[in-house]
């Protein structure tokens, strides 16, 4: 079993010869800025992308959808992530920072739709067009975040791999707060303007845009001698890390796509459902930066068994206990939830070396179209098993997730201490 991997190093400069860290101006920009400003975009794709589960209820009462298809919506929704792989081999060839844009602008313009679609199979397009530009930000997006912190590392003199658990952690930070805060912003909107006003949930992304041509960092193309992917040694890993990210995924999904519609169900609000979500995902960048700190010192494999473990028993938890603990149980589970997601893209990439935002498109993308495919066939399982049967089956898949720990590549050594 090949297991050995190494960081994937800092990519090389363009053939122009200009560092990837300046700007059009060519004024230096300190990593850490540039850092908040590729989460910031994570923000404002990923809460674009995400927020309709929030007002998943309102937009199927609107258009006449039966709840059975809940899960099929989602899917349209999910799917496209899995072009991030062919997304991830394009921007380590031709570099730059097109995809993060094209990304950003197409799945702004597909949320602005989503209200104003007139029936089931036009809100089909719409997810659509969504899922494909969105899977195109993540790729150039994550590869761009382990560059900048590669930079910084050599700056400060430290090892290769220094903090680049906790810059990941960063970006994907933003990314979790877009899609926990825009479901509850959507659900405020949808209640004081009905589904139609949901165009105005673009406009942040319009004022905005000016920012982020100016500070997203640009990419190296690959380099032209570097050696072609070893898919016969990397797949094993690579199957390991993608089933491992495919059933988390399945969790994540199968929870934002179902307690809504549970709340919804029980005779709750459409705001207070959507408030769970934001719950869920807002507390959960605790897991994220705190997954990411931890596996700079500790390893990967003890953060991911006790986020695994711990998944398992809050959701069950969650479907055993009252109403009213409903939040403190859910803000727990994002933590431990998303504690394990920097850690599985920082494997994707360390198994491909020589192609990190492919690494990171299989470990993110494919994975979590797989997820969504699942929660496409759980949501054809809703009418006869019932909204928490199908949560229950998730507490089954955490406790998978958990056992497939001990086979996962454990990748960089942690960094030892300053007292040592």
């Amino acid at each position: 079993m090949d297991t050995e991997t190494h960081d994937a190093p800092a990519p090389p400069l363009g053939n122009s010869g200009t560092d990837p860290t300046t700007t059009n101006a060519g004024e230096t920009v300190p990593s850490r800025g540039r850092l908040l400003t590729l989460s910031w975009a994570h923000f404002l794709n990923d809460g674009a992308a995400n927020y309709l589960p929030g007002v998943l209820p309102a937009v199927l009462l609107q258009l006449n959808i039966p709840v059975a298809f809940a899960g099929t919506v989602m899917a349209a929704l999910l799917l496209g992530q899995a072009l991030q792989p062919l997304y991830g081999w394009l921007s380590d060839h031709i570099g730059g920072r097109r995809l993060i844009f094209i990304g950003i602008a197409g799945t702004t313009a597909g949320g602005a739709l989503v209200g104003l679609v007139p029936g089931y199979w036009s809100l089909i397009a719409v997810l659509l067009l969504i899922g494909f530009t969105n899977a195109m930000f993540h790729p150039q997006g994550m590869a761009a975040t382990r560059q900048l912190a590669h930079q910084r590392a050599r700056a400060q003199s430290n090892g290769p791999g220094a903090k680049v658990g906790l810059f990941m952690s960063v970006f994907l930070v933003g990314g979790e707060l877009g899609r926990g805060i825009w479901p509850l912003l959507a659900s405020l909107v949808v209640v004081a303007l009905g589904t139609r006003g949901l165009w105005i949930l673009a406009l942040p992304m319009v004022l905005t845009l000016p920012l982020l041509i100016a500070r997203v960092p640009k990419l190296a193309p690959r380099h032209r001698d570097a050696g072609p992917v070893a898919w016969r040694r990397h797949l094993p890993d690579l199957a390991r890390v993608v089933s491992f990210s495919a059933l988390r995924a399945t969790l994540t999904f199968s929870l934002v796509t179902f307690v809504p519609l549970l709340w919804h169900q029980r005779g709750e609000s459409l705001i207070s459902g959507a408030s769970l979500i934001t719950t869920l995902l807002v507390v959960g960048i605790v897991g994220n930066m705190s997954g990411g700190h931890w596996a700079d010192r500790i390893g990967r494999r003890p953060v991911l068994l006790l986020s695994t473990v711990a998944s398992a028993v809050l959701l069950a938890g969650f479907l055993l206990a009252p109403p009213v603990l409903a939040w403190p149980l859910l803000a727990l589970l994002g933590v431990a939830m998303f504690a394990s997601l920097p850690l599985a893209i920082l494997m994707g990439q360390d198994i491909l070396p020589e192609n990190p935002s492919l690494g990171s498109g299989l470990a993110l993308g494919l994975a979590n179209a797989l997820g969504a495919l699942t929660v496409m066939l759980l949501g054809l399982l809703v009418d006869d098993w019932g909204i928490a049967a199908i949560l229950w089956l998730n507490v089954g898949f955490s406790i998978v997730t958990a056992l497939m720990v001990p086979f996962l590549p454990e990748g960089s050594q942690p960094r030892p201490s300053r007292a040592a």
